[in-house]
Parts: structure tokens; C-alpha cells; sequence
């Protein structure tokens, strides 16, 4: 048995009436734990101290960390934004903004527009042509 168990029991026997113990086994609380002891008792503890943190810090609440998280579905204060603002861009600035997302590979790249050809004129009119046939194939 521990001796606090044994000066517990003898205290007990002590107050049912036999008289004090022997001056050898009777201890008061005059040892040198006792004043450690009334000191942690006469502590009130503290309503919002947790012993187990550091000290300074704050205990979070897993509720408001998740809160703080959690996505925001901001496309409504978004779709109102855009709406109301009238400004359109360059179209030269939309194009730059396009290709420096477009990806690398050729299956990303656009098709390449062919460049449209102008007629080519041509430098003899129709008089040069008649005049042309009637000194070549000898017609009038």
C-alpha cells in the first residue's frame, strides 16, 4: 500500500475515538508538500484557460476555421459586375490575351485563314486584245 493510503486509514481510525496515533506515524500537513498543496487549492481556476496550449495562443474553433474555408460561390456579384460595365475591349488586346492561353501543341491552334487573293488585273485592255488577234491570226 502507498503511504497516503496508510495515513489516510490511520487518520480515520484517529477520528472514530481512539486518541492521536503515535507521534512516529502521525503527520501533519506541515511537510514540505503541504504548502505546494494549499497553494494549488486556495487557486480559483481560471474559466477560459486550457492548460494544454502555449502560452499566448489562441484556441480556434474548428467550426469558424471551416467557415473561413468553405468556397464562396462568388458568379453573382460577378455576373453583375460584368453586366453593368459597358466597356468593350481591344480587339487587338483580346486577341494577345487568347493566344498566350492557347496551348502550344498544333491540335490548340486555331485553323490559319487563307488570305484572301485579289483579282489579278491585267495590264491590256480589250482593244490590246483585238489588235493582238488581228496581227497574229490575220483576222479583220
Amino acid at each position: 500500500m502507498s503511504a497516503s493510503l496508510l495515513r489516510r486509514g490511520l487518520e480515520l481510525l484517529e477520528a472514530s475515538g481512539r486518541g492521536k496515533a503515535p507521534p512516529g506515524l502521525q503527520r501533519g500537513r506541515d511537510g514540505p508538500r503541504a504548502a505546494g498543496a494549499v497553494r494549488r487549492r486556495k487557486r480559483a481556476p481560471e474559466p477560459g484557460r486550457n492548460k494544454a496550449t502555449v502560452k499566448g495562443r489562441v484556441v480556434k474553433s474548428a467550426i469558424e476555421e471551416y467557415h473561413k474555408k468553405a468556397a464562396v460561390n462568388h458568379l453573382r456579384a460577378n455576373l453583375q459586375y460584368m453586366l453593368k460595365r459597358q466597356f468593350v475591349a481591344n480587339k487587338a488586346i483580346t486577341e494577345q490575351v487568347l493566344a498566350q492561353n492557347r496551348g502550344r501543341k498544333s491540335k490548340d491552334q486555331p485553323p490559319k485563314k487563307a488570305a484572301k487573293k485579289k483579282p489579278e488585273g491585267t495590264v491590256f485592255t480589250e482593244e490590246d486584245f483585238r489588235k493582238f488577234e488581228r496581227e497574229y491570226f490575220g483576222r479583220p
